[in-house]
């Protein structure tokens, strides 16, 4: 309980830490250039009340969460086909290798270019942003398999859906939470551009706004709320999921 409690306030005096620096750094230069936190809280306040910063943030989540469940899913089948699947890992290794090092803006205007400035080219672009580097994460996870617990399950004739909940996805666990982190922080940054360049909603959308316009603290106020929406979702799902997952270790 100390250590817990320890921690906590750590967390607790680095926030105020970083706040304390910010109003100093605000009243120290052009406080266009850089509005302090009260002028942040008191535009999210506004943006609030005149409904645009939920429906803009809903839009923008919701197009995160498509995109982050397609790339999960199809990149997790791809990653544990490749691990285990010698021959097939040397012919798409350099496939990945190209998926990660392709510009996301080039995927982005390539996919609008090719079906149009619709809601459908923007979650694939997102989408394929994210697929290679979940599929190389899982497939270090799938080489990383214990030969052993396999063997044991083989012998007690353990098949099927027993196995992969048993023995298969276990050992999957840690490496499933990892490209679950990494893609949530990565797929919101992206979703952000994909809005800026062609959607007329979302977050993205109201940055672009507020970036014509000079609005420092517009765009401020909307990227503070995104990422509490991000850090809430952090500490109360992923990490309390990823503690339950991983607790048999």
């Amino acid at each position: 309980m100390f250590t817990s409690l320890s921690n906590s306030l750590i967390r607790i005096s680095s926030f105020v830490i970083f706040f304390l620096l910010w109003i100093l750094a605000s009243n120290s230069i052009d406080s266009s250039l850089l509005p302090g936190p009260f002028e942040v809280f008191e535009k999210i306040r506004s943006e609030y009340n005149n409904s645009e910063l939920f429906h803009h943030t809903f839009v923008t989540l919701r197009r995160v969460f498509i995109s982050f469940f397609i790339a999960m899913i199809i990149g997790t089948i791809i990653g544990i086909i490749l691990g285990r699947k010698k021959h097939l890992n040397e012919f798409f290794d350099d496939w990945l290798l190209l998926g990660l090092n392709v510009p996301a803006l080039v995927i982005i205007i390539l996919c609008y270019v090719w079906f149009g400035l619709n809601e459908s080219a923007a979650i694939l672009a997102v989408s394929l942003n994210k697929i290679p580097m979940v599929a190389v994460i899982m497939r270090e996870g799938a080489r990383s398999f214990e030969r052993d617990y396999l063997d044991v399950a083989k012998f007690y004739d353990v098949k099927g859906k027993k196995l992969l909940i048993k023995v298969i996805l276990p050992q999957l666990y840690p490496y499933l939470m990892s490209s679950a982190r990494s893609g949530l922080s990565l797929i919101w940054k992206i979703v952000l551009v994909v809005e800026l360049l062609g959607r007329s909603e979302g977050v993205g959308f109201k940055l672009f706004g507020f970036f014509q316009f000079f609005d420092i603290t517009g765009i401020l106020a909307y990227t503070f709320f995104f990422v509490a929406i991000i850090l809430l979702i952090e500490f109360i799902f992923v990490r309390p999921v990823e503690n339950r997952l991983t607790e048999w270790r």
